[in-house]
């Protein structure tokens, strides 16, 4: 799948639960306003100068100029598909960093990737 450099995308890992489930209950509402690129794919090498690596890292969202990144691509989306609250609450200037906190933390914890495979902790 190819995504244009003008294009909003969000890079995802599919061989992730949670991450899967995401999507499946999101994707619907973002049909139409980003591209939803499954990065687990065997021919998913990397996209403008971010390798699988790193976007496996962490979540990716190209907003068509630029790399959103872990909770701000979070934000990111879920403001597109039309979610106000939670993202509101966690873009607060004092809960911000405990929840940018917290989406480190879950991110390095949970892949266990060897030979390139990544499972779920």
């Amino acid at each position: 799948m190819s995504v244009s450099q003008n294009q909003t995308a969000l890079f995802f890992d599919g061989s992730c639960k949670l991450c899967r489930h995401e999507i499946n209950w999101l994707g619907p509402k973002l049909k139409g306003k980003m591209q939803l690129v499954d990065i687990s794919q065997p021919d998913f090498t990397g996209f403008n100068g971010a390798s699988k690596m790193q976007m496996m890292q962490q979540i990716h969202v190209w907003d068509g100029q630029q790399f959103q990144v872990g909770l701000t691509a979070t934000l990111f989306y879920w403001r597109l598909a039309g979610l106000r609250l939670l993202p509101a609450i966690l873009a607060f200037p004092l809960i911000r960093p405990i929840a940018n906190w917290a989406y480190q933390y879950w991110a390095r914890k949970r892949l266990n990737c060897t030979d390139g495979q990544c499972e779920i902790k």
